[in-house]
């Protein structure tokens, strides 16, 4: 059944209807809300479902559902594969402008790593949405049983820790609606929870949010703002470790000093300036239809530049600062505005200015917030394969810095093709994957890869890292093996450093180093380009694994 529309007279672009209501304003802009719907239904999914799907889930047309896929793809925030339409890791940049627009995950998530290193548990920090909870930082540990949820992802407040923490500052008329979406069916225990947590400044969770499962939370509050409680701090553990009662003996004193840490930070940290200008613009801003193509919905990407138009600095903007962000007139920003806060995407933090809500994350950030390295690199590798028409793969360095380890291969279907198993490892100094790793490493790192047996002169070694670091590539003759020619070209991570390595292996037979040189490396460099963006938004606010 449609929602009914309603005409709207006013000028809060907020919009009259509450967030989930059937009642849609009558100047919201439909295709951003099919867009929005598209993007959930995705998530929702893990990730990708196939257009099919994507009709049933969403109840659109299936044109339509084309159409919004396409402009989604066009913008980057998702993957045309095949029949599936699959999340891409740019879509990462619409949560990462909520996580930036708050000013304190980066200046907490410090804090939230010494405590996981020094407890040897997993610990999150969590915001409150409405009458859930969404994880913004999870610091993990190095034992082999990781615990925790992926970012972004809405949990239940009433079988949360965090949940009883945020609750405890509930005002009646929270309670009340906290009741009216449960058909008054009175959460008693979660009351008394809540209660407990308000008296003791702290909440446990005994396997409510799920079987063997711990969790420890305290507030931490901002002293700038009259102590409001910005977030909800962490130790997550499970019953083979800890009882509930042995989790709290444990760990509560180092989670009290830590969130005490974290309210000192927030007490020293500057106050943020006026809104910065803009942040870029987007392509289409301004483009005509002739130039985005009949089945680019214009409408639909101007609405979700929108959201990129927040982030460090601009956490609360006026309906001008957007237009002047992103390059909007101020009419089809206050449509979009009006639209996000029928959807509870945006709400009113002042009487002029309006500021990103949590639910942001549930645009794409889960299912792709624990991405490893592989996942991310296949598409760029399986693209690169077909343009140039060679085996490709992805290398990391070993801890120990001496081997690199292949994480990611494809190879063409033709008979010269040189096969690259994934997992596979080789002495860093003897391939041009390694060199390009090894490049990249002051000289005393660079020491470790002579502890290999087979490790060149060190002075011969240290000329050709050099040499790579110079040329920004790596090229060697009869590597793996006598015949074969091997080029690879680093990846740098959001920080500049390089993190993995991007190499095609060809038979001598089909290409000279020459052109090796001039028909491939341009290739090898626009997929590491292309890789290194999605690294960009993907390690932004969260950690990706290098490994499998």
């Amino acid at each position: 059944m449609p929602a009914k529309r309603i005409p709207y007279d006013g000028d809060d672009p907020s919009g009259p209807a509450a967030p989930g209501e059937a009642v849609t304003p009558l100047e919201a802009v439909t295709p951003l809300i099919r867009g929005v719907t598209v993007l959930l239904r995705l998530t929702e999914a893990g990730g990708a479902l196939s257009a099919s799907a994507l009709e049933r889930a969403t109840g659109l047309a299936r044109s339509t559902v084309d159409r919004v896929s396409a402009t989604l793809a066009r913008m980057g925030y998702v993957r045309l594969d095949g029949r599936d339409v699959t999340l891409a890791p740019r879509v990462l940049e619409l949560g990462n402008a909520y996580l930036a627009a708050l000013g304190w995950p980066a200046l907490l998530a410090p804090y939230a790593d010494a405590l996981a290193g020094e407890a040897d548990e997993s610990v999150t920090l969590a915001v409150p949405d409405r009458d859930g909870v969404r994880l913004v930082h999870q610091s993990t540990h190095s034992r082999a049983l990781s615990l925790g949820f992926p970012l972004g992802e809405l949990l239940p407040a009433g079988r949360t820790a965090p949940g009883a923490v945020f609750a405890a500052q509930w005002p009646e008329a929270d309670w009340q609606t906290w009741h009216d979406r449960r058909s008054r069916h009175r959460d008693e225990d979660f009351e008394q929870r809540a209660r407990r947590a308000g008296r003791d400044g702290w909440a446990v969770d005994d396997q409510l949010t799920g079987p063997g499962l711990l969790t420890l939370s305290v507030p931490v509050r901002d002293p700038r703002e009259a102590g409001r409680i910005v977030c909800a701090a962490s130790v997550v553990s499970h019953t083979g470790r800890h009882t509930a009662a042995g989790l709290c003996e444990t760990h509560l004193p180092r989670l009290r000093n830590t969130a005490a840490a974290m309210e000192r930070a927030l007490r020293d940290a500057p106050i943020p300036g006026p809104a910065a200008g803009p942040a870029g613009l987007a392509s289409w801003t301004g483009a005509s239809k002739q130039e985005l193509g009949r089945e680019f919905v214009a409408s639909l990407a101007r609405g979700l530049t929108v959201l990129t138009a927040f982030g460090e600095g601009r956490g609360d903007l006026t309906l001008t600062d957007v237009a002047r962000t992103t390059g909007l007139t101020r009419a089809t920003a206050r449509r979009a505005l009006l639209t996000y806060g029928h959807l509870g995407l945006v709400r009113r933090s002042g009487t002029r200015t309006f500021r990103l809500t949590p639910r942001v994350l549930s645009l794409g950030f889960p299912p792709l917030s624990r991405m490893p390295l592989s996942r991310i690199a296949a598409p760029h590798l399986a693209e690169l394969s077909g343009r140039i028409g060679e085996s490709v793969s992805l290398a990391v360095l070993t801890p120990s810095g001496e081997e690199t380890r292949c994480t990611a291969a494809t190879a063409p279907a033709h008979a010269l093709s040189a096969g690259v198993e994934v997992g596979v490892r080789r002495p860093a100094h003897a391939n041009p994957a390694g060199h390009v790793l090894l490049a990249d490493l002051p000289p005393d790192l660079r020491k470790r890869s002579l502890c290999h047996p087979s490790a060149p002169d060190p002075d011969h070694l240290t000329a050709t890292l050099d040499a790579v670091a110079r040329q920004g590539h790596a090229l060697s003759d009869d590597e793996p093996e006598a015949g074969l020619r091997s080029l690879a070209v680093p990846v740098r991570d959001g920080e500049g450093e390089v993190t993995a390595s991007i190499e095609t292996t060809v038979h001598g037979a089909r290409r000279t180093r020459e052109e090796c040189a001039r028909e491939v490396l341009p290739h090898l460099r626009a997929a590491a380009a292309g890789l290194e963006d999605d690294l960009r938004e993907a390690t932004r606010f969260t950690q990706v694994r290098l490994s499998l």
